[in-house]
């Protein structure tokens, strides 16, 4: 299964994610490529948009596998398989999170300026990516909503890989996907174009959700190359295929 583009695999999503039946359901979307995704959850369920800012933790000599991740709030959750494999310990972990706490914050205010965290008591929460490989990520997001006061956390993806799947189910009360590829190798695969997204681009969704005029066109914000055929131009695909941060 692969979809258009973020907007596309939001809508998609979303029909999956209002079978669930959610009282005042909030949704939180994983920054960055999360967000265009949650805003069309969003959009269908009627609910709040907020995002949750969380940066992978990169391991020690290998920064391109997830050791764990770090979540707005302090919220630090360590992959026990990577600790174990790389013979890394928990407090060179802890040095790493340390790294990112400036970008975590950074972004926190980027998006947010000088409002605080949503508050989430006794809401069910919606997690939204665009789509999940290792789970790193997904499960800092879990623990901070949590922390924010979640009563039900429910993760939401067009995509999850299979062998993340069972440990997300005992992170998370609900795992709501369209799709659990084996073998996954990235998210960008399953999407036909798939750009990098700004800060810019994010605040742009908060905007389209609080009803305000938005300063881009519609559709999903973009501004890459097709990495898919395009039903609109004959013309080759571009782009290469990737995965945000």
């Amino acid at each position: 299964m692969t979809f258009r583009d973020r907007t596309d695999a939001g809508r998609q999503l979303a029909l999956a994610v209002q079978r669930l039946g959610l009282e005042r359901p909030f949704v939180l979307g994983l920054t960055r490529g999360g967000v265009p995704v949650a805003l069309e959850v969003a959009r269908a369920l009627k609910a709040d948009l907020d995002v949750i800012v969380v940066r992978k933790i990169g391991a020690p000599g290998f920064p391109e596998y997830a050791a764990g991740a770090l979540a707005e709030g302090g919220i630090v959750w360590v992959n026990p398989e990577a600790v174990g494999a790389l013979g890394a310990t928990e407090e060179e972990i802890a040095r790493l999170a340390d790294a990112e706490r400036l970008e975590v914050g950074r972004r926190v205010r980027a998006y947010r300026g000088d409002c605080p965290a949503p508050d989430l008591s006794g809401r069910a929460v919606v997690v939204v990516d665009d789509g999940v490989a290792t789970g790193s990520t997904a499960h800092a997001a879990a623990r901070a909503a949590r922390a924010l006061g979640a009563a039900r956390v429910v993760l939401a993806a067009p995509v999850i890989a299979a062998q993340s799947a069972p440990e997300l189910r005992e992170e998370y009360d609900e795992v709501v996907a369209l799709d659990y590829p084996e073998p996954f190798v990235a998210v960008g695969l399953w999407y036909e174009r798939f750009q990098q997204l700004t800060d810019g681009d994010v605040v742009e969704c908060l905007r389209r959700a609080r009803g305000e005029p938005a300063d881009r066109g519609p559709g999903e914000l973009w501004d890459g190359e097709w990495i898919g055929p395009n039903p609109d131009d004959p013309g080759p695909p571009g782009a290469r295929r990737g995965e945000p941060t």
